[in-house]
């Protein structure tokens, strides 16, 4: 079994039918680890039946203890590796997990957003991270973010082709415009507003690294990723009384049922809210 060339057929499938870079990764990853236990009892993907590869998602569910959103992904690769690049059409939409698992998202209270923030003297590390929070932005969307995309006249960062294969915009920050004005002095990047030293694409890996030193440094003990920055994005706009459905536009989000789960973990604390015994 050639996997590198299977591989190689299922990305240029995903490229042609426009999946986006982080999908086509996770795409390739889980049909890769298949392929590897598979080809040692077979010759090749076609030998396998939608039995195996109902076998193959019990070992996981069963070994590696998967969450419902992963055994999703899985089935889902593995469905299109066979559909793009096989032209085989396998019955396992029994594979796909019916119910949801449903977790509150992970987000930083305002102090320690600050504190994170505050924990770097790094200019570019500290525009990195003002930019995810203040924005509520993916880190893909980030990492795309080009110089011309950041519009101080009209104090607005336009967001290009972001998940769905939408355009949206978002508010600029006064705090961040000030620094990014130091940061493009001092850094001097071309085309995309964060770049590597040799003005290549800056890396997912170097964002995420960014954010998990500035979380160590600031003492935080929550697991924070750049995502828990837009989670902190949104909850913080719903305590400060933001409608869900400005928040919704804000995040790109295509439905309100999406946004909604940030009503769950909003700080009832700072809530006008009042104790039904407070009111007898």
């Amino acid at each position: 079994m050639n996997i590198n060339q299977l591989l190689s057929t299922f990305e240029q499938r995903l490229r042609l039918q426009r999946y986006s870079e982080a999908s086509i990764r996770n795409y390739k990853s889980a049909v890769g680890s298949f392929l590897q236990l598979a080809s040692k009892k077979y010759d090749k993907p076609e030998d396998l039946t939608a039995k195996e590869i109902e076998k193959y998602v019990y070992w996981l569910i069963q070994t590696k203890n998967i969450s419902a959103s992963y055994q999703r992904m899985v089935v889902a690769s593995i469905d299109k590796f066979y559909n793009l690049t096989l032209n085989i059409h396998l019955p396992i939409k029994h594979l796909y997990p019916t119910r949801k698992e449903h977790h509150l998202p992970e987000y930083l209270n305002k102090d320690e957003v600050k504190r994170l923030i505050n924990s770097t003297n790094n200019l570019k590390h500290k525009c990195i991270l003002e930019l995810l929070y203040s924005g509520g932005l993916r880190l893909s969307e980030l990492l795309n973010i080009k110089i011309s995309d950041i519009d101080s006249k009209d104090m607005i960062i336009h967001i290009r082709m972001a998940k769905g294969k939408k355009d949206r915009k978002v508010m600029l920050s006064e705090v961040l415009l000030s620094d990014l004005r130091i940061y493009l002095k001092k850094y001097k990047p071309t085309t995309f507003l964060f770049e590597g030293q040799n003005k290549e694409h800056y890396s997912a890996k170097s964002v995420q690294n960014v954010v998990h030193l500035a979380a160590q440094k600031a003492g935080i003990k929550k697991h924070v990723t750049p995502h828990t920055l837009r989670h902190s994005f949104a909850t913080h706009l719903l305590e400060n009384g933001v409608d869900i459905r400005y928040i919704q536009e804000l995040l790109g989000h295509q439905s309100v049922k999406t946004t909604e789960i940030y009503t769950h973990i909003a700080d009832i604390s700072k809530s006008a809210i009042k104790s039904p015994l407070d009111l007898i």
